[in-house]
């Protein structure tokens, strides 16, 4: 989309206060190519701007994500504000978007807050265009209602199901940081999800349930508690380490109502890049108490956002765990963090939390004790709260048209938990 503004200047004050600093640090971590082209762009060229962001970029993709310089992270962010600005004076509002998000998804913390007053006033811009264009409104709609599933979305999630690395976005952002994420590996506008997944229907539930792995819901099913208090919480579940599902917790959150009206998410987000952190909808819901349990910190809090069908994988997280299902249902089992060495996990440590065992696909051969190990599972409906403790083993695939959000947390003076 291109259109004029009626003021087309970025202001981004820390970036110039601190220009000249950034650009010696950069230069002293070799960047002395990177600090000659962002001095170009700063001076308005194009082209300049673009390359001094290719080559942060370069250097940000050098090595594992956890080695790379944080001061390139900087860099990224910076030359993503030059490549903003420009895209922003010549009226091309979604590009310029578009680049402050990945500055970002990717950038480090210095210019986080030029970034997101940037971002606050594309967006906003944006948003009187399209009301403006649409005479006031989008087409209201319920998203999860109005799905179509068509073989090219069996495709879709054979080609593009790949869980989002949360805790490798983790390591550039503060543990306060809403990230909106998504089942496909392409980086994409929400816009252009929402149109994707409005082309598919539901699955016949049916056939979901004959699609989940062998001996589901045929074993333990998941403890489910009504208004559980935080004492009964800590000492049935949080401290014996014991998942459990908790009802009625989450209907006085806006996002029951919102999440499920494509004109709002669309109003709210629709021109931005995701996996990002996307503030109007993190206002939207409201931290649990059972969070605060332990006396830790906040590690993470992510937003998933798929169809009916999309499967993550076996695999256990560091962290406590409680994911809300806001929108539509998913199928979860889960083993405990004692049978670890009985899921196959994979020998390399960068995959170790992963299982080599594709439960949908099973081979028996390969993997013959999985069949014999003791799991419990669940249906996590609408409006519910699973707790997994850390470092247990789970399986999840959506059942319909999934919104839900995981809240990460950690256990005050447990090492393991970090």
């Amino acid at each position: 989309m291109s259109t004029a503004t009626s003021d087309t200047t970025l202001q981004t004050p820390i970036l110039d206060s601190e220009f000249s600093s950034l650009l010696q640090r950069i230069a002293e971590e070799g960047g002395y190519a990177f600090a000659s082209m962002v001095a170009r762009a700063a001076a308005g060229d194009t082209r300049a701007a673009e390359a001094a962001r290719e080559m942060a970029w370069e250097q940000l993709h050098s090595g594992p994500w956890n080695s790379v310089v944080p001061i390139w992270r900087d860099a990224y962010a910076m030359a993503c504000l030059h490549v903003a600005k420009h895209h922003y004076s010549s009226g091309e509002l979604t590009l310029a978007l578009k680049s402050l998000d990945l500055g970002l998804i990717m950038g480090g913390l210095t210019l986080r807050d030029d970034l997101n007053s940037c971002i606050g006033k594309v967006s906003a811009v944006l948003r009187r265009k399209e009301l403006s264009d649409n005479g006031g409104g989008l087409q209201k709609g319920e998203w999860y209602r109005d799905f179509n599933l068509a073989e090219r979305r069996v495709r879709l999630l054979k080609d593009g199901v790949q869980p989002f690395d949360a805790d490798c976005a983790a390591q550039a952002y503060d543990s306060s940081t809403f990230y909106f994420t998504k089942s496909f590996e392409k980086v994409v506008s929400f816009l252009e999800l929402l149109d994707i997944l409005g082309k598919m229907k539901e699955l016949d539930q049916s056939l979901v349930v004959k699609l989940l792995p062998v001996k589901s819901l045929s074993s333990e099913t998941v403890r489910k508690r009504r208004g559980l208090s935080l004492e009964g919480f800590m000492l049935d579940h949080f401290i014996p380490g014991s998942p459990v599902i908790i009802s009625d917790s989450m209907n006085y959150w806006p996002a029951k109502s919102r999440w499920s009206d494509m004109n709002y998410l669309k109003n709210v987000a629709g021109f931005r890049t995701v996996p990002v952190e996307i503030q109007e909808l993190k206002r939207d819901i409201v931290t649990p108490d059972y969070c605060f349990a332990g006396g830790g910190d906040m590690r993470s809090i992510n937003a998933w956002f798929g169809p009916s069908g999309t499967v993550t994988p076996l695999h256990h997280d560091p962290h406590h765990n409680i994911l809300a299902q806001v929108v539509g249902k998913k199928y979860i089992r889960l083993y405990p963090a004692s049978l670890s060495d009985e899921v196959y996990p994979h020998a390399e440590s960068m995959l170790s939390n992963s299982s080599q065992v594709d439960l949908d696909n099973i081979d028996e051969k390969e993997f013959p004790r999985i069949l014999d190990l003791e799991f419990v599972d669940c249906i996590l409906e609408e409006g519910e709260m699973l707790y997994i403790p850390p470092k247990w083993w789970h399986y999840v695939r959506s059942l319909t048209p999934s919104f839900s959000v995981s809240f990460w947390w950690s256990h005050e003076g447990n090492s393991s938990d970090t």
